[in-house]
């Protein structure tokens, strides 16, 4: 099968050079790798001469979106899989894409996310909640999966995930215009129709970030939203359920690890990031200015206007 790579970017870093380089040396190459670029004063224009394979469009702040631009890079591509990425995810070795593939042979097999694994500097809790959300086990989630995984069964990260192009353009792509989420809303929709999506394990990123109470808040903010927007996904489906999962496996963990202070952040961390969900599930009853002081993504709001 051939891949495609799609990257939006927004001010990379210089590992973002790292990322375009382990990608084309993958044991298989991706036939092209198409970038949404967010401001073009910020791009450097030597990573484009890093291949004749790579292709970069411009647009501006105001016209991001994270589905809409996702399907403007993916128009592009004529592949049979489209690998969704982001700047800051990098390949831990080259045969990410090879081992994505692998589970794309089933024909109701529609996507694949890879495993993120923490970068160097991420913090202890972080860690422990890479492994929560990214296990060493691989799993297949069909329909079946709802009942008993709740929302994890609708889970996947465009931070490095793979879709078959077919059944991706037959479904419209990601929603067009939605604030966060447009995997997960993509996903819980194949899943819904009798779709299979896949975790591999033994395909991996590097991707971690260390956000503070008010950047966990804002994330989780948005992500409220998003459920609040997709009745037809979300409906009936508690993430509550599964965040107080993750909060005891980890607080079980750092007290038989023997460090119990993580516990302080990891209550605080919690507060908030269930705050941040509640005001964002019930977003409808508050004010815009409110909702602007909370959201990770002004822009969104700005283009309802």
């Amino acid at each position: 099968m051939k891949v495609d790579v799609m990257i939006p970017t927004y001010k990379p870093t210089a590992g973002f050079q790292k990322t375009l380089e382990m990608l084309l040396q993958q044991t298989i190459v991706p036939n092209h790798i198409w970038i949404v670029n967010t401001e073009e004063c910020y791009w450097n224009k030597k990573l484009e001469q890093l291949s004749n394979k790579i292709s970069v469009k411009h647009i501006k702040k105001s016209e991001f979106d994270h589905g809409a631009t996702r399907n403007l890079g993916a128009s592009q591509s004529k592949a049979d899989v489209i690998l969704f990425m982001t700047d800051d995810a990098t390949p831990a070795d080259n045969h990410l894409i090879q081992n994505m593939l692998s589970y794309l042979n089933k024909e109701k097999t529609a996507a694949v996310y890879a495993r993120q694994l923490p970068n160097e500097d991420c913090s202890l809790l972080e860690k422990y909640t890479r492994t929560f959300n990214y296990p060493e086990v691989s799993k297949v989630k069909g329909k079946q999966d709802i009942e008993t995984m709740g929302i994890k069964a609708f889970f996947c990260s465009n931070v490095c995930a793979a879709y078959k192009r077919k059944i991706f353009e037959e479904r419209g792509g990601f929603i067009n215009r939605t604030i966060f989420n447009e995997d997960m809303i993509y996903c819980g929709g194949l899943l819904r129709d009798d779709y299979y999506v896949a975790y591999a394990a033994e395909a991996c990123v590097y991707h971690s970030h260390n956000y503070g109470p008010m950047e966990q808040l804002r994330r989780n903010f948005d992500l409220g939203v998003s459920q609040a927007d997709h009745p037809e996904i979300f409906s009936g489906i508690s993430s509550e359920r599964e965040g107080v999962r993750l909060v005891k496996k980890t607080a079980l963990h750092f007290i038989h690890e023997k460090k119990p202070w993580i516990l302080i952040t990891l209550v605080i961390q919690s507060v908030f990031k269930f705050l941040g969900y509640q005001l964002g599930k019930h977003y409808k009853k508050l004010s815009k200015k409110t909702i602007m002081s909370l959201t990770m993504n002004q822009a969104y709001w700005n283009k309802e206007e």
